[in-house]
């Protein structure tokens, strides 16, 4: 596995459960959430495609998981035309993990309506001057090669341009100098389908509502519908027909997307949802090759073996997925009413200890056990970039409730660096304030 990070630890415990003989996992530096379970660690750079594949020959892996966007895509390509089994497969971990090859796909190819968009490089300011002026403000501007919120910036007025392009130089992966300057869709909520491509089709868990901060997932909701479809679960505002009409256009846009993207395995199709005119319009947004940071809450609210990581688990080795037919669809219902709520670290620092208060009152907590954390506050742009180091998991007896609770949960964790203790500092958003 190629990364090896709190998704990766997931996959890997699964692995083991099913019985996988042996797990080797790659990663930036030691000690890796999924490398504490792995049978051995590599440590390097995964954008050096000579240092993959000398890894690959050595261990002959039956299967390839890429599990970070930080990787050379063009070496998987290589990789599977020698044979090797990537999954899903190389061509959609290349298209995916680049903005402007995903959003043609899901454009041009999927059908799938997006907002409208532009490319332009960020070497040349006139250009990129050009594209944001072409979009119109606000809008927002992305680097193509980034993930997690890296080198996106929101721009809402002309004095944002520059800072918008300069950022986006600094966020970039590796030498990507392109971003995709995009149309702000004024979106009632934001979902994640975690379509699922295996043997039998493809499978649809419920839509997992989310949101992000910075371009960054924060906490994340799935359960009844109604109570969150097509809108935010704390604005109580219910329309049973609305929220059915929303799933089925959800499971279709991320059909279409997974589609033509093809191979198997768990695909998170990231998708706007807006309602204009009393009827559900589905905007198509971005694709991870993978499972997705939000469909953690499916580590809670879906059976044993059937989490986003035991989904991608049983389709990569052709095992038996359990579903129900729903409207033509085969689904994976939820337990009940759950979610998650990030626990970041406000301080940096390598072996920190942790102070959970009565957060297990609201909540389980999932401590990813990386080995050490950053913490950085923009003044000047207004970002607070602090490592995710957990996550809390809740039930409620609404969507709502279950969100209160996590955010309780994720807020009572206290964080210390041996001198003293630090609570998180981000409240945007929050229903606790």
């Amino acid at each position: 596995m190629f990364g090896a990070g709190e998704l990766g630890q997931e996959i890997f415990r699964e692995a083991k459960r099913f019985g996988f003989y042996y797990l080797v996992a790659v990663d930036r530096y030691q000690d890796t959430p999924a490398g504490r379970i792995a049978d051995k660690e590599y440590i390097f750079n995964m954008l050096n495609g000579d240092a993959m594949k000398s890894v690959v020959y050595k261990e002959q892996p039956d299967i390839i998981i890429p599990e970070i966007e930080a990787i050379n895509t063009d070496t998987l390509v290589e990789l599977e035309e020698e044979g090797y089994f990537v999954v899903p497969n190389a061509r959609a971990t290349k298209i995916c993990m680049n903005r402007k090859l995903i959003r043609k796909l899901i454009d041009k190819k999927a059908g799938v309506k997006t907002s409208k968009y532009e490319f332009a490089s960020t070497d040349d300011p006139k250009e990129f001057k050009d594209a944001v002026e072409k979009i119109g403000s606000p809008c927002f501007s992305k680097a193509i090669m980034s993930s997690s919120g890296k080198g996106s910036y929101f721009i809402k007025e002309e004095n944002d341009i520059e800072k918008a392009r300069e950022h986006a130089i600094k966020g970039a992966r590796g030498k990507g100098n392109e971003v995709i300057i995009e149309e702000y869709i004024d979106f009632d909520t934001e979902v994640t389908e975690l379509a699922t491509r295996f043997d039998g089709g493809t499978l649809f868990p419920y839509p997992i509502g989310h949101y992000q901060l910075d371009g960054d997932y924060h906490s994340s909701w799935q359960g009844k519908i109604e109570e969150y479809l097509p809108y935010l679960p704390e604005l109580k505002k219910y329309d049973e027909k609305l929220a059915l009409e929303a799933k089925k256009k959800i499971f279709e846009a991320a059909g279409k997307i997974t589609e033509a993207l093809g191979g198997v395995g768990v695909f998170g199709v990231e998708l706007f949802v807006r309602v204009k005119d009393n009827k559900v319009e589905i905007y198509g947004n971005e694709c991870s090759p993978r499972p997705h940071d939000t469909g953690m809450v499916t580590y809670i609210n879906h059976l044993p073996g059937l989490s986003e990581g035991g989904l991608h688990l049983k389709a990569i080795s052709g095992r038996i997925i359990p579903y129900e037919e729903e409207n033509g669809f085969k689904v994976i219902k939820p337990l009940g009413n759950a979610a998650t709520h990030v626990i970041k670290s406000p301080v940096e620092g390598h072996g920190l200890k942790y102070d959970i208060g009565d957060a297990e009152k609201y909540g389980e907590l999932y401590i990813f056990g990386k080995p050490f954390s950053y913490s950085f506050e923009d003044r000047v742009n207004g970002f607070i970039e602090e490592e995710r180091m957990g996550v809390a998991l809740s039930q409620g007896r609404s969507v709502y409730e279950a969100k209160l609770n996590a955010e309780k949960a994720a807020h009572s964790v206290r964080i210390g660096d041996g001198k003293r203790w630090y609570g998180q500092k981000e409240k945007e958003m929050h229903l606790l304030k």
